[in-house]
């Protein structure tokens, strides 16, 4: 895993912590509606655990009971966190895309990493977490945050 903080920004010890305490919608990029796929997965532990899913995929039109956006620039309301699910090479536009709505955090999924993506998103102000998967994380933290 690697977190990329804005240079102002203290999350204390831990910031994967923080970034799940203070963000509660997350655009998930690439998420499938085939119950199969990791990204289904993950997204319905997160949905059960009281996180706002938006579905980002332009072939779907509803996953976990939410309506499908193309884009995360077609996402009628706010997003904090984009979580991308989709294979490195197709990580840039998902983060231009979360720098132009104002996201706070970038999570790339287990064994993405795109650095000069991460770099540009850190050069935004947003946090950056590559090659972690936002679920196992979660459950990792779940005592400290269930308080």
């Amino acid at each position: 895993m690697k977190i990329l903080l804005p240079d102002s920004m203290d999350l204390g010890a831990d910031p994967i912590a923080e970034i799940l305490k203070r963000h509660r919608a997350i655009g998930v990029v690439g998420l499938s509606s085939d119950p199969g796929r990791p990204s289904y997965g993950v997204a319905q532990y997160l949905q059960s655990a009281g996180y706002r899913i938006i579905p980002v995929n332009p072939n779907e039109r509803e996953v976990l009971g939410e309506k499908s956006y193309a884009r995360l620039e077609d996402v009628p309301e706010k997003i904090e966190i984009v979580d991308i699910f989709r294979r490195p090479e197709v990580v840039p536009p998902a983060v231009e895309g979360a720098i132009r709505i104002g996201a706070k955090v970038v999570w790339m999924q287990l064994g993405i990493e795109h650095q000069a993506a991460a770099e540009k998103a850190h050069a935004a102000g947003l946090i950056v977490v590559m090659d972690a998967c936002i679920l196992v994380e979660h459950k990792r933290r779940r005592e400290v945050l269930s308080r």
